[in-house]
């Protein structure tokens, strides 16, 4: 492997344990109990806040020119569909971390903090699932291990 792409891909990994951690203080906001009401949507708020900035900094990372998406793309033509697949997912997620941010950050309301918090942790769940689709495909392609798989 070229030291260029070694020193890219420790670009990712340290992006992707970035990522990770704001998974998990998302996760850990979400948990902590609902009944303290505003105080409860200012740690959510704050945690997503974090989630969009490092999702945001995935996509820019994996989805530039000549990026990671491109590199799996030209390692080995078959993974294409699975490529494009976490690209689109990246759109969904980002629009849906969005979404629930912009009710948190704008004092939109949120009638039922039980179902809000599920909704959420469903999507918690999904990034999950993308991080751990996308080191094992990066680990199929360049036999290269992220770290950090869930």
């Amino acid at each position: 492997m070229d030291s260029t792409l070694t020193t890219y891909l420790e670009r990712v990994r340290a992006q992707r344990a970035e990522l990770r951690e704001s998974v998990a203080a998302l996760d850990t906001a979400l948990a902590s109990p609902v009944a303290r009401g505003g105080a409860w949507r200012e740690r959510v708020r704050a945690a997503l806040a974090e989630l969009s900035h490092d999702f945001d900094d995935h996509i820019n990372l994996t989805e530039a020119p000549g990026g990671l998406h491109d590199s799996l793309r030209s390692s080995d033509p078959r993974l294409s569909s699975a490529v494009q697949r976490l690209t689109s997912e990246h759109d969904e997620y980002r629009d849906a971390i969005g979404a629930y941010l912009a009710v948190l950050e704008h004092g939109g309301t949120v009638a039922d903090l039980p179902d809000f918090r599920k909704e959420v942790g469903e999507l918690v769940a999904r990034i999950v699932r993308h991080r751990r689709m996308g080191g094992d495909l990066v680990y199929e392609a360049l036999h290269v291990d992220l770290g950090g798989s869930d």
